[in-house]
């Protein structure tokens, strides 16, 4: 299958960038580029590259001191096809000392007139290593690597730390276009995997949208004839995925780690995440959920609607990681022992109950982007009380997180063959008498899996989802 399906719109954001390198007063382009582990950045850079054809270096740094670092920094630029890579040769042997003058020899390098692209990968890595890397490529980029037509890619999974390199405070300040890659849409899953849309949507809560689940997602295959496969494979992207982005991001002993286990796991509420953390401190607590929001990892929500809350719930953003952390991280020692049949067995009797609560953030945001809504709805949350007295999965509103008028409110039902029925319309609109800011005109909507058997509500279908992210 084609591991570029959905990321067409990127290589063509790239091409534009890479249209303008060599115009101008100052020829050489940089591009700062984030998104998610494991979301496919790097093999975006490296198809950007073949399809490009120019000189090239690629570089990936890990977690290692700064003089390996360097050492493969130079052995990968000798391997490059950079005409002026014979410049490092005489620096194998003995690597340069700082990134300073690694850079500075990677300014002879690359052509001085004509196109070539520099990818330094997983840059935050880099810059803890050297603190003052960022000054320092400011410095290069101004004085060398703006003036040769080169484009300059600056890649990061540290969201935080990348998003912060090209504020107003920060040395490579208005230096650089800034590119967002998100995980695949839930139609391009549905393009890739040749599934009906229900199906499809399915598919995109089990990986989150990440190519390389996907590339090991048979077209056509039902979920659960790829959970049947993946989960019993240890070495499954399925399964490493979620390993590699945990430890990536934190020790095993770290408090931020202890808290996005309760959070996957299904913990939304301050309280039943302090009771679930095992007596950690509450200010203890506090910073961890704080390093995890500014990480993206989870996020926080309040009810919508014309009244204050403080009813604040958190919830994992990414729906693959939420997948892991309440299935698989749990039933590791199984798997590795060759018992994924038994997690498998796990997750098929969790499934209805954790797929209905994880659909609700995504057809949130399918609605932020649907036509037709009612008019001035600005903003889509859901809103709940302490008792859960109401509870309403979809909220229309002019605006957030304070409404000034409700403008439609909504109920979600992703069940297998049981469609929004009477019974689902009534208690609706029971919620809909005890919700502020809405009355008996506040229209009602209704998003199912299995279709709709009353009028009174409109009915939005998986189709209808889809369309939206075409």
């Amino acid at each position: 299958m084609d591991g570029f399906i959905g990321r067409d719109r990127e290589l063509a954001m790239l091409g534009r960038y890479f249209a303008r390198v060599g115009t101008g007063d100052r020829p050489g382009r940089a591009i700062l580029m984030r998104g998610r582990r494991r979301v496919g950045k790097s093999r975006l850079a490296e198809e950007f590259i073949r399809r490009s054809g120019v000189p090239s270096l690629f570089f990936t740094a890990a977690h290692e001191p700064l003089t390996d670092q360097l050492e493969r920094f130079i052995a990968d630029a000798v391997a490059s096809d950079l005409p002026g890579a014979s410049v490092f040769e005489d620096f194998e042997d003995a690597a340069p000392t700082s990134w300073n003058s690694a850079l500075h020899l990677l300014a002879q390098a690359v052509p001085q007139d004509s196109p070539s692209v520099v990818v330094l990968d997983e840059l935050p890595l880099m810059i803890a290593q050297d603190p003052h890397l960022e000054g320092r490529l400011q410095r290069l980029f101004d004085r060398e690597f703006s003036r040769r037509p080169m484009l300059l890619m600056l890649i990061g999974s540290d969201l935080s730390i990348m998003e912060a390199i090209n504020q107003y405070d920060r040395p490579f300040y208005m230096r650089a276009s800034e590119m967002v890659v998100h995980p695949l849409t839930p139609a391009d899953v549905q393009e890739k995997l040749r599934l009906p849309p229900a199906d499809a949507i399915d598919a995109h809560l089990i990986t989150g949208g990440f190519p390389m689940i996907l590339d090991e997602w048979p077209q056509g295959a039902t979920v659960k004839d790829f959970l049947n496969t993946a989960v019993s494979d240890p070495a499954s992207a399925l399964i490493i995925s979620g390993e590699r982005t945990m430890a990536a991001e934190f020790p095993p002993e770290a408090q931020p780690r202890t808290l996005l286990k309760a959070i996957g796991a299904g913990q939304r509420t301050f309280s039943s995440i302090s009771r679930a953390s095992g007596g950690m401190p509450a200010t203890s607590i506090k910073r961890a959920m704080q390093i995890l929001m500014e990480k993206r990892m989870i996020t926080s929500e309040v009810p919508l609607s014309t009244c204050p809350s403080k009813e604040r719930r958190h919830h994992v953003v990414d729906t693959y990681l939420r997948f892991w952390l309440s299935f698989l991280e749990p039933g590791m020692p199984e798997i590795e022992r060759g018992r994924g049949d038994l997690v498998v067995r796990r997750i098929k009797r969790s499934w209805t109950a954790w797929r209905g609560t994880a659909v609700e953030p995504l057809i949130r945001e399918s609605l932020r982007r649907m036509d037709g809504l009612p008019e001035e709805t600005a903003a889509i949350g859901g809103f709940w009380t302490r008792t859960n007295d109401p509870e309403i999965d979809l909220v229309g509103a002019d605006r957030e997180p304070i409404a000034k008028r409700i403008t439609l409110l909504g109920s979600v039902k992703w069940l297998e063959n049981r469609p929004f029925d009477r019974h689902d319309l009534n208690g609706l609109i029971v919620h809909r008498s005890k919700m502020p800011g809405a009355d008996d005109s506040t229209p009602l909507y209704a998003v199912s899996r299995s279709g709709c058997e009353v009028d009174g509500v409109t009915h939005i279908t998986p189709e209808e989802l889809l369309d939206v992210w075409r």
